[in-house]
């Protein structure tokens, strides 16, 4: 509440004989352990249950390593009808040689910063860094930005994601934690599987409203 908004509820109050009120602070929530709060564990082996959540998802996760992650993208990007991949701008995909790779792959490679949004459409797949990856819903995590336009993880029928092992956290109170120290916590993307709807007799179909395949490669 506003300090204008004290002003007129103390006058409610006083109208009504009632008094004051102490503080229009609200109370501190109370403490719950984490044994209620959360359902992820400290010992749980995050990568595989990140996995095991991403299948039922319908999310692709693959486990890489650095030096073998170009390679098994440019092989993923060369199993489906991929012909112009957009990438993040990104430090992990240059240290990858993300778009050394998909140049030998596919004809056409951009970056954000050579993009419109209006070109993005034309484009068949993204290919971006995250942010964080929850490993109990099987969630990425990616705040936009100037180096990578919400539209990467949204337009193209094709999304493929790079995770590092230590940007899996166990659940959502800590990604929620991690939020909470970030000025721009407002503007996030969580992305769980591909797209999908339900018509009324509950026949779904992926890819009408985004990606219709999401893809995660795991960085051991």
């Amino acid at each position: 509440m506003t300090h204008a908004d004290d002003e007129v509820m103390d006058r409610v109050r006083r109208a009504l004989g009632r008094p004051a009120a102490a503080s229009s602070a609200p109370p501190d929530p109370p403490a719950l352990p984490d044994s209620i709060v959360r359902l992820v564990g400290g010992d749980v082996d995050l990568p595989k249950l990140f996995a095991q959540r991403a299948a039922e998802l319908k999310m692709i996760v693959t486990p890489v390593t650095a030096a073998s992650a170009a390679g098994e993208l440019a092989k993923f990007v060369a199993s489906h009808p991929i012909r112009k991949v957009a990438l993040s701008v990104s430090p992990l995909l240059e240290r990858l040689r993300v778009r050394e790779a998909l140049s030998a792959a596919v004809p056409t490679v951009k970056t954000w910063d050579e993009l419109t949004l209006d070109e993005l459409y034309d484009y068949d797949c993204a290919v971006t860094d995250v942010d964080y990856a929850v490993a109990e819903c099987a969630s990425l995590v990616i705040r936009p930005k100037k180096t990578h336009g919400r539209g990467l993880s949204l337009v193209p029928m094709y999304h493929v994601a790079f995770v590092e092992e230590k940007q899996l956290l166990p659940d959502l109170v800590d990604l929620f934690r991690e939020l909470a120290l970030d000025a721009d916590r407002s503007n996030v993307i969580l992305i769980s599987g591909p797209s999908k709807t339900a018509d009324i007799e509950m026949n779904v179909v992926t890819g009408v409203h985004g990606p219709n395949v999401v893809k995660a490669f795991i960085l051991k």
